[in-house]
């Protein structure tokens, strides 16, 4: 990879944290990975969330202009659904910075944190 396009993907990463980065749309993010594959119609997400839906229309379209949620029509209804592809590809960017080049955080302790997380016995530090 060359400079340049190591460049421009540190700006496309940027933008899809930036797009994340407003509390509500880390809200829709949070909501459709919980209905993954599937996704959800925009009312259902509106009636979960209790945005309204001018804001919410603005909300998916930012999401989807950084390809972090995928759509698609089915009669009427437009499905949204997470793009688990790209939120995997800016993981595998933040885990090559942390774990791989510079070890800043050793692999097996991002088990222990996601473990940690779901309330599994407390994170034990090394």
């Amino acid at each position: 990879m060359t400079p340049s396009d190591d460049a421009e993907q540190v700006i496309r990463y940027a933008d899809m944290f930036a797009a994340m980065g407003a509390e509500p749309r880390l809200r829709i993010m949070q909501l459709l990975l919980t209905a993954h594959p599937q996704g959800l119609v925009v009312g259902d997400i509106q009636d979960e969330l209790g945005i309204p839906a001018s804001t919410l229309s603005h909300h998916l379209d930012k999401l989807k202009n950084e390809q972090l949620v995928k759509v698609r029509r089915e009669g009427t209804f437009l499905w949204y659904a997470a793009n688990t592809e790209a939120l995997q590809e800016l993981l595998n960017f933040l885990y090559a910075e942390c774990c791989t080049r510079n070890k800043a955080v050793k692999p097996g302790d991002l088990v222990l944190i996601v473990q940690a997380s779901k309330g599994s016995p407390e994170r034990k530090t090394r």
